[in-house]
């Protein structure tokens, strides 16, 4: 079985779910043993315990559902890949967290979503300010207001907001000053007092 077919759900094969029971009993830390000595079936139960978490980062950072879910395979098999290099230092979800981050940098610089910004861009603020009133009795949804924010601001926004890191790691992990992303985060910040404003 591929590393590919690995990400792609092999937990809904009607053999392996008897395997993921047993496996499901073991401790984080025996899985991650196990599926370093090649036991595909105890990294399935890995794959099956954090698979949600890692979309949920994903789909933050990249605000669309189809790259998010891309994003999280390609997280999965770069796990698989790189499984030997664990050393347990720290959890293994957030080993998996920093790779997936990663992941999906990568591929936003891939598409050049990187250049830098000195100036804000003209009409975003706009933009999440004139949405149309939504009905009184609805509730704004923060999700969604945080996918409308801009690439570098909503990135900079959910790694220090979200996901707890610290301005300097996140500029070393996206390459920008650590000024601009205060800045990005300030920026963030702002536009979604906006948007819940409303």
């Amino acid at each position: 079985m591929t590393t590919c077919a690995l990400a792609a759900g092999i937990t809904t094969s009607g053999q392996s779910a008897p395997i993921l029971m047993r496996w499901a009993v073991l401790s984080e830390a025996d899985l991650v043993r196990r599926a370093q000595g090649g036991d595909l079936a105890a990294f399935e139960e890995l794959f099956r315990q954090f698979q949600g978490r890692i979309y949920a980062l994903c789909l933050r950072m990249v605000a669309d559902p189809g790259r998010a879910e891309d994003l999280t395979q390609e997280s999965f098999v770069r796990a698989w890949q790189k499984l030997g290099s664990f050393r347990s230092r720290s959890a293994f979800g957030t080993w998996l967290h920093r790779l997936s981050v990663n992941v999906v940098l990568g591929e936003l610089r891939s598409r050049k979503r990187w250049e830098p910004q000195t100036a804000p861009m003209e009409g975003s603020e706009h933009a999440i300010a004139s949405r149309p009133q939504r009905d009184s009795l609805a509730a704004v949804d923060l999700e969604q207001a945080i996918t409308e924010l801009p690439p570098q601001a909503r990135t900079v926004f959910v790694l220090h907001d979200v996901e707890g890191y610290k301005h300097r790691e996140i500029a070393a992990m996206i390459g920008l000053a650590e000024g601009t992303c205060k800045a990005h985060l300030h920026r963030a910040r702002n536009l979604l007092r906006k948007a819940l404003a409303r």
